[in-house]
């Protein structure tokens, strides 16, 4: 059996196909941009989403019949809280705001002073904030009655596409939770919130577990992309869960680091095991998984983005070098880095800050530095901030009472061996590389797998599918050292932002 596996991304997307041994038989990838109309401002458009989806899915389905037609089905993974608005006629009511976008703030700010923060928290296991797809809902409901008026149901990206594909407006319960509307203990939409934010309960869609096949693709579709009338549309999720399954994480006491653009830290944990306040306190969201579990992410804006930036900005000679020998700059640029831990202190909050404070207004900064500092230093140390930033979220992770014995790693910053070791000795955690690009991809394909009966558990799944690289240990001679720089790092929010006059500092 055959699968296809698919990306939404808020700057692209990418489609693979694999068997069920995981082995890639096609894949392809294509860009698309935001729109961005005013200040603040950020938009993508559903059409143009589609289209490249089209694209990709063409390419990919070319390919893999060159030597082989049995696709059964696909599942779709993709970023959450921007949505698509439909009309009853299925038409798409005009661009979806994004995460990033300004709009739904004020409106924020009058729907919590109509309801308690705490019930919010309690509910949706979220913090009150405007990213949220129910902020954006008010805002189009007050700014543009005439566009709301109009939606039948809206649907993030992952669960359109479904939709375009032949199944029915639905979504699963890990992008419902991503709306700051849906009861994640309950499992369903929550009234209450819902009325008191003035929106139409009618409008919200059906929601159902990941991993539930929810229809066959439609004719219009099957014969568009040449694939088979049974064809099957199983339900993915938020791309971060999504990944999380992809490397395998389905037991407590597991976590995925994801080291991409953004690094993302996804445990996996019972309810009951887990204190909310703690939880809330350091805007770690709950989120529905798979087998009655959950996960919550712990994240920094700035992952693999601070060595792109390095990259840019310091990283000429060794780029050139890159281009001449075909070889990867990052490993060019990690051979003259020592060995040893350096003492300067980089806050990575080049973006603002994620997990735990979730500033947008937080700024960076590198201490330390003196005239014996070489680039190579503030290469390693650039490595080493963000890793005390992820130290920080495992240790609010930890208080909250989420254990995490062991980090599986995936993503670009995966193939650093260099990194990789620095974070254990930093972390004190064994961590395991994986031999895998695109996780959340691999998390849609065990997904459809499972639904199909490919995969009998999603444990058989992992072991078929999820491939171990290199493991790394913590290193005894560095941690007397990590731990007096870490000792400090923690020290360096508060001043930074005291300094730079960067509210909120509190969790």
């Amino acid at each position: 059996m055959d699968l296809i596996g698919l990306d939404i991304g808020s700057t692209g997307a990418k489609c693979i196909i694999t068997n069920s041994d995981g082995n890639v038989m096609a894949q392809a990838y294509e860009e698309y941009s935001m729109e961005s109309p005013i200040s603040g401002y950020f938009e993508l458009n559903p059409q143009i989403v589609w289209e490249a989806v089209q694209s990709i899915m063409h390419s990919v389905i070319r390919e893999y019949n060159k030597r082989s037609t049995h696709l059964a089905g696909i599942s779709i993974s993709s970023f959450g809280e921007a949505a698509v608005f439909i009309d009853k006629e299925g038409r798409e009511l005009g661009n979806s705001l994004l995460y990033i976008d300004s709009r739904g703030n004020e409106q924020l700010k009058a729907f919590i002073k109509k309801i308690e923060a705490d019930e919010i928290i309690h509910k949706t296991g979220l913090k009150p904030h405007s990213m949220y797809t129910l902020s954006k809902l008010m805002w189009y409901r007050e700014e543009q009655p005439d566009i709301y008026a109009k939606i039948h149901t809206f649907l993030p990206f992952g669960s359109y596409i479904l939709y375009k594909l032949g199944a029915g407006p639905i979504l699963d319960y890990s992008l419902a939770s991503r709306t700051m509307a849906f009861d994640v203990r309950r499992l369903q939409w929550d009234e209450h919130i819902i009325e008191v934010a003035g929106l139409h309960k009618r409008i919200f869609p059906e929601i159902a577990a990941l991993g539930t096949v929810v229809g066959q693709i439609s004719l219009e579709a099957a014969q568009n992309f040449g694939l088979p009338s049974d064809f099957k549309l199983v339900l993915g999720g938020h791309d971060q869960v999504c990944a999380a399954i992809g490397a395998g994480i389905t037991e407590e006491g597991s976590a995925v680091d994801g080291i991409g653009t953004v690094e993302c830290i996804t445990p996996v944990f019972s309810k009951e095991t887990i204190n909310q306040q703690d939880m809330a306190s350091s805007n770690l969201a709950l989120v529905p998984f798979i087998k009655g579990k959950y996960a919550t992410y712990a994240f920094n804006f700035t992952g693999g983005s601070l060595l792109k930036w390095y990259r840019d900005q310091f990283g000429y000679e060794e780029k050139m070098e890159a281009d001449l020998t075909g070889r990867s700059v990052y490993d060019i640029m990690s051979e003259n880095v020592s060995d040893s831990p350096t003492n300067i202190l980089v806050l990575p909050h080049f973006a603002g800050s994620g997990t735990p404070y979730m500033n947008p207004l937080a700024v960076g900064a590198v201490l330390g530095i003196d005239f014996n500092t070489t680039k190579s230093d503030l290469f390693r140390a650039l490595m080493e901030g963000v890793t005390y930033e992820m130290r920080q979220n495992i240790e609010c992770l930890e208080q909250a009472g989420i254990r995490i014995d062991k980090l599986r790693a995936c993503g670009g910053g995966a193939k650093s061996d260099l990194w990789l070791q620095i974070k254990a000795d930093i972390m004190n955690k064994t961590i395991v590389a994986l031999d895998i690009d695109e996780a959340g991809i691999l998390g849609t394909i065990i997904l459809c797998g499972v639904a199909l009966g490919e995969f009998s558990s999603y444990e058989e799944a992992t072991r078929r599918l999820v491939k171990v690289n290199k493991t790394f240990h913590p290193q005894a001679k560095n941690r007397k050292q990590y731990d007096e720089n870490y000792a400090k790092y923690k020290r360096l929010y508060q001043a930074v932002n005291e300094v730079m006059s960067n509210e909120p500092m509190e969790r």
